[in-house]
């Protein structure tokens, strides 16, 4: 690989097989499921990662990141009102990721702790912009007053929930879905 730009590009696409590939396996995926997904040798992708474990850490940063870029897309929107850009903005899941049992990720914490870790970090940080717009709302009228921190903790606790439990799957139900009904049930309840 010749430069930067080729270096990331070629990681992206390693890392959006990862999504697929645990996806459809879970933890017990190899690297060698990931070359076969991603046709390229697994000398390349050690090349790009050192080991499972730096790639899955990877991995978490690779997708808040795309969450965040698309955070950044709902603030910057001139056509949306801020309860259009409250509900859409907790509802941010990039196009990649809408299939992926992000129930899955629990296993992590038994195998992988550090990366857990790094899972439950970028949930409870990076909310500046969602904060702003909850007291944006308080102050146009739009939303009732609330207590912001509280509405973060619940927030961040439905999602735990669904990374630690199994009740997405017992009512088959995708997090996507499941995301966007959390998201709902708080916007609407939260609507003057």
């Amino acid at each position: 690989m010749k430069n930067a730009e080729e270096i990331q590009a070629a990681k992206a696409k390693v890392l959006d097989a990862t999504l697929r590939v645990f996806n459809a396996k879970g933890l017990k995926f190899t690297m060698d499921d990931i070359a076969a997904e991603v046709s390229m040798s697994k000398k390349t992708i050690y090349v790009l990662f050192e080991d499972k474990q730096s790639m899955f850490m990877a991995m978490v940063d690779y997708c808040f990141d795309g969450i965040k870029e698309g955070e950044r897309k709902v603030l910057e929107n001139p056509n949306l009102n801020t309860v259009e850009k409250i509900r859409t903005i907790l509802g941010v899941l990039p196009d990649g990721y809408k299939d992926v049992n992000f129930s899955l990720l629990y296993e992590l914490r038994e195998k992988y702790p550090d990366i857990y870790d790094a899972v439950e970090e970028r949930l409870e940080t990076g909310w500046e912009g969602t904060i702003e717009l909850l007291e944006r709302g308080m102050r146009e009228g739009v939303i009732r007053p609330i207590n912001v921190a509280l509405f973060k903790s619940v927030f961040e606790a439905a999602l735990e929930q669904f990374f630690r439990r199994d009740v997405l799957v017992r009512n088959q139900i995708g997090y996507a879905d499941a995301l966007q009904e959390v998201v709902d049930i708080l916007v609407d309840g939260i609507r003057a």
